[in-house]
């Protein structure tokens, strides 16, 4: 049969199965553990090729060329998408703005580090309609400047430089946000299977906005922050400025930072719901091929200008809102306020008296003057007492609320890029910020060898050394660049009273370490990561092998004026299989977390599973437990864990308490006991196929390799400085 004889009516091409948007395992099998989050960013997906090196495009940009387009950007209205006023201040502000404020406290996820609004769900999220326009209008900019400016940075630039168009004295920028080249579709957005779907399913009770679902932050899905129309749609000020306390507060704002941003954020622009949003394309996600990456657009009615429709609200919040000003507190506060509802059908508020004189003017002819309105979350402001006293005081000392909008500006669009190694351009600011995880440079001219010799001979056990190590480091998020063993924090507040660090025997160990430090001129945290490697070093040196494990010095110590501690304690791991822990028994199975964990030290699966495989033998389980420590040479880098878990002689028994029981076949007797963390390494297929390769007789030496360098990429991991200085 040639191409001609195929029946009518078939194709030859699969269907669905390349395009729909289903995993072809998962969907099939439910329960299975879908690995695809560690493979997130593969270097397959990333068209710049292993030799594209974005910090030293950077240092071939123009930057003062670039910041010039871009500020005659801000004025040069498009036809095709008229600029409100002539301005498009209020635009790039937004689409800066929802870029960076997706961030979350709680695992360091989302924000505007990595260009991520281009991809779905975020480019197609109903908060983030027309931000797609926002960015089709930077194109040239970027077709210009090609490689030397990544999406990331230039998303935050045009926010940043419509803050300073519009007379903004702003606080600083710095360039050096990577791009991905993928859409980050396992980051846990919600178990919500709808847009803007109540709020109710993510909290144990609406009333107590604490009660949200962790890690989550914005109140429903689709949305950056809350509802602009009140708590489910419902307009209450004073209930919806209790969901925005909770959620700026897990994207790291306190109630000032929240006042400024709320206030600076709508002293510029205007919501637009002047149409009817049923007229409105799909998102760009699921728009037609005609529309080429565009979403929301009226084919039916004029959806332009004056006629655009974005969420629901429809109005400006200011007199001149193109102008940095202390206009919408004087607009907030001035005016007496009652609800109505916009030509969308939602709920906002418009002033009971107003002078013509102090109403904005129509977006397209300045001859007509519309009146302004407020959101729920901005009658929220006025309405809770705590916010009201910030936003008075700030109307009262003007350039007290410029300066502080300032500072909370640049830390909603900078809090995401970690340490100030990775800040490149003009315009760093030279102050260190409590926010930025500050730590002092370390020694490097110390006898890195005595030292050893030193720990080698303090008296610490194997399992000491290794275990403090890992829990030093382990605290690494490449989504936000926090953590790690750098600065030794673990010895500070609130890193030392954590459970999963095992507080009574952390002390013990750190007062050993703390002296030899001292004598050697090392700081703390350089002498952490060399006793664990020693601690490795030996256990591979009982195992036959001779290895080294490969160290840079001048790790610094943070001090506790340099700790934020209420932003760390929501680092604290509430579970970490690589050293069988969990504070208790989660919704989430044990080897999901450990997955997450995974994803946030930016390991694949096989480093997972030979760092696993090697952490059991060498005995460092939390509490010295014996679950899944399938040797009985504990202490030595052998690959008895993967020989041991799949050796059929044995057989699998669920005991009690999450606790599983493998069986002698032939006598029944218990020879270990494991946890799922343990188990999945045998039952995941994929899993199963990395452990056997370790598992193998001629692989001892292999898995002894891959171990150290997926050790060393853990305990390096938040080295910047040195991986920047290369």
């Amino acid at each position: 049969m040639d191409g001609n004889d195929i029946p009518q009516g078939k194709c030859p091409v699969m269907h669905g199965g390349n395009t729909a948007n289903s995993d072809s395992v998962t969907s099939w099998w439910p329960n299975t553990l879908n690995l695809d989050i560690l493979s997130q960013h593969d270097s397959k997906t990333d068209p710049m090729g292993q030799n594209f090196n974005y910090r030293e495009e950077l240092k071939k940009l123009d930057i003062e060329a670039l910041k010039n387009d871009v500020r005659a950007l801000m004025t040069e209205s498009q036809d095709w998408w008229p600029a409100d006023w002539g301005s498009y201040v209020g635009m790039f502000a937004r689409v800066a703005w929802h870029a960076a404020g997706s961030y979350r406290l709680a695992d360091g996820r989302g924000g505007g580090g990595t260009g991520n609004q281009r991809f779905a769900p975020l480019n197609s999220w109903p908060d983030n309609a027309n931000t797609d326009k926002g960015r089709r209008l930077l194109w040239p900019i970027k077709k210009k400047y090609g490689n030397k400016i990544s999406w990331a940075d230039l998303i935050i630039l045009s926010g940043t430089i419509a803050y300073e168009v519009a007379g903004l004295k702003t606080f600083g920028f710095a360039f050096g946000r990577e791009d991905i080249w993928h859409p980050e579709k396992d980051v846990y957005w919600g178990a919500e299977k709808e847009w803007l779907a109540p709020s109710d399913a993510r909290y144990d009770d609406v009333d107590q906005p604490e009660t949200m679902e962790n890690p989550l932050a914005a109140v429903q899905m689709g949305l950056i922050y809350v509802n602009p129309e009140g708590v489910n749609g419902k307009p209450d000020p004073q209930k919806t400025a209790d969901q925005v306390r909770e959620t700026f507060k897990r994207m790291a704002m306190d109630d000032e930072e929240t006042v400024a941003l709320t206030a600076g954020g709508h002293t510029i622009g205007k919501c637009h719901g002047n149409g009817n949003a049923d007229e409105l394309s799909p998102a760009p996600e699921a728009a037609d091929v005609t529309e080429q990456g565009l979403g929301w657009i009226n084919h039916t009615s004029r959806g332009i200008g004056r006629n655009q429709v974005v969420g629901g609200p429809e109005g400006a919040w200011t007199t001149n809102p193109t102008v940095f000003d202390d206009g919408f507190m004087k607009m907030l506060l001035d005016h007496e306020w009652q609800l109505t509802k916009s030509p969308a059908g939602a709920f906002q508020w418009e002033p009971v008296d107003i002078a013509e004189e102090d109403m904005p003017v129509d977006v397209e002819d300045p001859s007509i003057r519309v009146k302004p309105m407020m959101t729920d979350a901005d009658m929220a402001m006025k309405v809770d007492p705590k916010y009201r006293a910030i936003l008075e005081r700030f109307c009262d000392d003007e350039q007290y609320f410029r300066d502080t909008f300032a500072r909370a500006w640049f830390k909603l669009t900078h809090r995401d890029m970690g340490p100030k190694d990775r800040y490149f351009g003009p315009d760093v600011p030279a102050e260190d910020l409590i926010w930025q995880d500050p730590i002092p440079k370390g020694p490097t001219g110390y006898d890195i060898e005595a030292v050893k010799q030193k720990i080698r001979n303090s008296g610490l056990s194997l399992s000491d050394m290794v275990s403090t190590a890992w829990d030093s480091a382990r605290t690494y998020r490449g989504s936000d660049m926090r953590g790690g063993a750098n600065g030794a924090r673990i010895r500070l507040a609130p890193q030392k009273d954590w459970d999963g660090n095992e507080p009574e025997r952390l002390a013990r160990v750190l007062s050993v370490l703390e002296p030899i430090a001292q004598q050697a001129g090392a700081s703390l945290a350089d002498v952490i990561v060399l006793a664990g490697n020693i601690g490795v070093e030996q256990a591979a040196k009982a195992a036959g092998f001779d290895v080294t494990v490969p160290f840079s010095a001048g790790r610094g110590d943070a001090t506790d004026e340099q700790t934020d501690a209420e932003s760390f304690d929501a680092m604290e791991p509430l579970a970490d299989g690589y050293r069988n822990y969990a504070q208790k028994e989660y919704v989430v199975s044990p080897e999901e977390m450990m997955l997450d964990r995974t994803q946030l030290l930016g390991l694949t699966a096989p480093e997972m599973t030979a760092l696993v495989g090697g952490m059991r033998v060498m005995g460092t389980n939390h509490g010295g437990s014996k679950h899944g420590v399938f040797t009985d040479r504990e202490g030595q880098l052998t690959n008895d864990f993967f020989v041991n878990l799949t050796d059929m002689r044995y057989s699998w028994h669920p005991a009690a308490n999450g606790i599983y029981e493998i069986r002698d076949r032939q006598t029944g007797q218990v020879k270990w006991t494991a946890t799922r963390a343990d188990l999945v390494f045998g039952s995941n297929s994929i899993l199963r196929s990395y452990a056997e390769v370790y598992a193998q007789d001629d692989n001892a030496a292999k898995f002894v390799n891959d171990f150290v360098a997926a050790w060393s990429k853990v305990m390096e991991a938040d080295r910047f400085d040195v991986k920047l200085a290369a």
